[in-house]
């Protein structure tokens, strides 16, 4: 039986998705994209195959996606992260929809007809406002977990506090002055949260359903209720949204055999 790979190297963390081929997921892989995004690669591809038991020669394509696409010697060839993540949401959502995929860097907004044709995107990239690197930076502060902040966010009670600025470095200094004002964590954070479902808002103008993915919602399911609510529509989360781009890249390299 035929193995297809997707690779997707992106800034902060590197995904691997194993497809058969009947499209099922046999393996996934994920670790930190650090100064090495060869070696991450690498690291991923293993984990996925180990998972599903697998060896590199099983594998017959390998596609490559993400910011360091570019350091995977081994993939046949690349896809761009607009591509893949189109791919993979459609592939678990089949309709029309808008894909919101919020990384470590950007974010992505992506409008796909009825039949997985793109209509439009938007990507920001100017500003750290609104991604993965904003929350690092805000658990950096707070000295909290980052996977914690879903959970102390959850625990907030006062939905009056809110942030004013929309640039991170502006943020953090506005985060500082609340906490010293008596401010409770868990109601920053969960402004913080609210913040970057507004950014997206920002970003662009959305109607129809939404498919959210990356790392940052992964880390932080309460945030498909905020952009829900944000962004006044239905909200989806694709089984393992971290690994979009990756089941996309691999659903490309299924396609190509």
């Amino acid at each position: 039986m035929k193995l297809f790979a997707g690779i997707d190297v992106g800034s902060a963390a590197t995904k691997a998705v194993l497809l058969d081929e009947q499209l099922q997921v046999l393996g996934r892989g994920l670790t930190a994209s650090a100064g090495d995004f060869a070696a991450a690669a690498s690291l991923a591809f293993e984990q996925a195959l180990a998972q599903a038991g697998r060896k590199r020669a099983d594998v017959a394509v390998v596609v490559a996606t993400g910011y360091g696409r570019e350091n995977v010697a081994f993939a046949a060839f690349q896809r761009t992260e607009i591509d893949c993540h189109a791919r993979g949401a459609f592939h678990h959502f089949p309709r029309a929809i808008v894909v919101v995929d919020i990384g470590g860097q950007d974010n992505k907004i992506i409008q796909l007809d009825d039949r997985g044709h793109r209509v439009s995107f938007t990507m920001n990239r100017k500003c750290a406002a609104g991604t993965g690197a904003f929350l690092e930076e805000l658990a950096l502060r707070l000295k909290i977990p980052l996977s914690k902040l879903s959970e102390l966010a959850s625990q907030s009670q006062d939905p009056s506090v809110k942030l004013g600025s929309y640039c991170t470095v502006f943020a953090m200094t506005e985060i500082l002055s609340q906490l010293r004002a008596g401010v409770k964590p868990q109601d920053l954070v969960r402004a913080a949260l609210e913040s970057v479902a507004r950014r997206v808002l920002e970003t662009r103008v959305i109607s129809g359903e939404v498919v959210a993915t990356g790392g940052v919602v992964a880390h932080n399911p309460l945030l498909q209720e905020i952009l829900a609510r944000v962004l006044d529509t239905t909200v989806h989360l694709p089984p393992d949204p971290q690994h979009t781009g990756a089941l996309g890249a691999a659903l490309a390299a299924a396609q190509a055999r």
